[in-house]
């Protein structure tokens, strides 16, 4: 009898990330994502008054950029403790955005229930690919307007994301990297028919901070996949992941001074609703 392939145990994945996004302080790097946020909502064209659902949301840098342009704007995210920090950010600002507890792969709203459906680098990380496609799809409207924000795979993100995957616990066999959602090719597998049109562009965001080794420690504190695999190493292998990651860094700095001024690629993408 052939042997069944074997199941990926996603909702141990799932409890391992919350995990991490709920360790350390994601806030002072999350928030430098602002910019991509704000080009996302112009690459989609926002309407004032419309619909317009962030998924995983994080701190809310896309629902936010949404509320500025006067939308109707609902965020979504897992992690109780970063839509906490969403909502002091819309005080703040004055802004209205309803945060609210919500899984991408599990979206808890109605068929076609918005005009514009978001995720700037949130949604790419959920486990099951296809699952999270098929919500981003089924809620949003016929003619509505699917926009990402993707990390590529062969970026700086990509390769932090490797580095990381060589620490962490291996994962089942059958799960595909989150970096693929930076390629056109994926998108187009998991959006397939669902949509009339797909256009991706390739952009450049560029980590500034004040020296390689700022980021380094930044990261050690506060970048919780970085956190979450050092915990579970030694001191000499912990050593080694922050070498690597010392080299990635170096190996894509373009400061040309005692700075850091790293390009990351990312694929931002509209896709309207068929």
């Amino acid at each position: 009898m052939n042997a069944q392939p074997s199941t990926p145990n996603l909702a141990a994945i799932k409890q391992r990330q919350q995990k991490a996004w709920s360790t350390g302080d994601y806030t002072k790097v999350g928030v430098i994502f602002v910019v991509i946020a704000e080009m996302l909502c112009e690459a989609v064209d926002l309407r004032p008054g419309r619909r317009v659902l962030d998924v995983a949301t994080g701190h809310g840098n896309a629902a936010l950029a949404a509320a500025r342009r006067f939308c109707e704007v609902i965020g979504i995210d897992y992690v109780p403790d970063v839509l906490e920090v969403g909502r002091k950010r819309a005080t703040a600002e004055g802004l209205l955005v309803d945060f609210q507890e919500g899984d991408a792969e599990e979206i808890p709203f109605p068929d076609a229930s918005f005009d514009y459906v978001l995720s700037t680098l949130g949604a790419m990380f959920a486990p099951d690919q296809e699952k999270t496609a098929s919500e981003l799809l089924r809620v949003c409207k016929p003619g509505g307007k699917i926009g990402m924000a993707n990390f590529t795979p062969d970026g700086f993100g990509g390769e932090i994301g490797k580095l990381t995957a060589k620490y962490l616990p291996p994962s089942p066999p059958g799960l595909k990297p989150p970096f693929l959602w930076g390629t056109e090719e994926r998108l187009r597998e998991l959006l397939g028919e669902g949509v009339s049109s797909l256009e991706v562009q390739r952009r450049s965001f560029v980590f500034r901070y004040p020296s390689p080794q700022f980021y380094i420690d930044l990261s050690r504190e506060h970048v919780a996949v970085i956190r979450l695999a050092l915990e579970g190493l030694d001191a000499s292998k912990q050593e080694a992941l922050l070498n690597a990651l010392e080299d990635i860094v170096h190996r894509f700095n373009r400061s040309g001074d005692e700075t850091m001024m790293v390009p990351s690629d990312y694929l931002e993408v509209v896709a309207v609703r068929r």
